[in-house]
């Protein structure tokens, strides 16, 4: 099986694909499930696949893999390198397909002794934060009664798991404000209402939130990230522009961060005597690990001769947490060495870790299962 599953991640990461268009992955996938005689549920979606195994009745658990890739251009040298220029899986998400495949395989040669069903959730446009409403909507996981999931870790290497407790993903939320004043030349200020002051009082203010308004033991990030204004040296400009990004581990923090973020704009427009349009746009929420599964599971990954680290959180979004609005659930550091962050050009997984991965997977949901079930 380990050839197997290595072929599997060399022809994954050979042939990267977008958000939203995963269709040769998807296809790929689909053979193989298909080929292990695996059952696919009908999500009516173009990209993405729901595998099941096991017995009609009993409890329901679920484990997700991301399937697309990222728009960067590959540097590592691999001999399997991306065959699709520009686009690179520089995220991991060949290595989670393909552990979950193995994971899957390994559940399917015990089907007769799992006590309910294991649904193997394959979702697309992960990057985008976009794929896992599609698969909820699908409602094909609503009797799911636990999720868990994991994630490349470079810094790890293979066998080595990282288990965390409580918020270990951020939320991540987008805003956006447009500073109106009043143009001029840009000799006669007094002539106009310039924005410009007005934006760089708002940047600074910005950066005050975190530092001043967020309690020093949570965690949260602000940052501006891009500001635009006027196309010329000499006019001052009607406009001005700035967005950025939100990052926060509890619902509370975010709460807060948005409404201090909008009087800031607010405010500090009106006192310039300019206007301001505020928008502030929620994407993932955070990522909340139950306890009591990370206990479960730390066990598990000893009893398989992994090592087990508890890790650190991070203030990257993912968005697994839709499925935690179903059911409880976990998201794991999966040890997978390389020593390049994920989406470096020159990230890489080790190949090493495929089966330590699928096999924690496997017997975590099996036993997972026989909790739920009484056996």
């Amino acid at each position: 099986m380990e050839e197997r599953l290595i072929e599997t991640f060399r022809w994954l990461h050979r042939h990267p694909e977008l958000a939203l268009a995963e269709h040769k992955t998807t296809a790929y996938i689909r053979s193989i499930l298909v080929e292990s005689g695996i059952r696919l549920l009908d999500t009516g979606l173009e990209t993405g696949l729901i595998a099941e195994i096991g017995a009609d009745e009993g409890p329901v658990v679920a484990l997700r893999a991301d399937i697309d890739a990222l728009p960067v251009c590959e540097q590592t040298g691999l001999d399997y390198a991306s065959e699709n220029p520009g686009v690179m899986h520089a995220c991991g998400h060949d290595f989670h397909a393909t552990a979950m495949l193995g994971a899957a395989l390994l559940l399917k040669a015990r089907e007769g002794e799992i006590p309910g069903r294991v649904k193997v959730i394959f979702q697309p446009a992960e990057e985008v934060n976009r794929g896992a409403g599609m698969m909820v909507a699908t409602g094909l996981l609503d009797d799911v009664k636990l999720f868990l999931a994991g994630h490349t870790y470079p810094w790890y290497g293979a066998g080595t798991l990282g288990v965390r407790p409580g918020p270990v993903m951020a939320s991540a939320d987008r805003f956006f404000a447009r500073i109106t004043g009043v143009g001029c030349h840009a000799g006669h200020p007094e002539l106009g209402v310039d924005p410009i002051p007005a934006l760089a009082a708002i940047v600074t203010a910005a950066q005050t939130v975190v530092s001043r308004r967020v309690n020093p033991f949570d965690s949260a990030v602000v940052s501006v990230t891009r500001v635009a204004a006027g196309n010329t040296w000499n006019v001052t400009p009607q406009t001005a522009e700035l967005e950025g990004t939100v990052r926060a581990m509890t619902a509370k923090t975010r709460d807060d961060i948005q409404r201090r973020l909008e009087a800031i704009v607010s405010d500090t427009a009106r006192a310039f005597g300019c206007e301001a349009a505020f928008e502030y746009e929620r994407q993932p929420d955070p990522v909340i690990n139950d306890a009591e599964i990370c206990l479960r599971a730390a066990e598990v990954a000893r009893e398989l001769g992994m090592t087990v680290r508890e890790c650190q959180p991070s203030m990257g979004s993912e968005d697994f947490s839709a499925y935690l609005k179903i059911a409880p659930g976990a998201f794991f550091r999966v040890g997978t060495g390389g020593g390049w962050d994920n989406h470096h050009p020159r990230f890489t997984a080790d190949p090493a870790a495929l089966m330590p991965a699928a096999r924690f997977f496997a017997a975590m949901a099996e036993r997972e299962l026989k909790r739920l079930a009484g056996t």
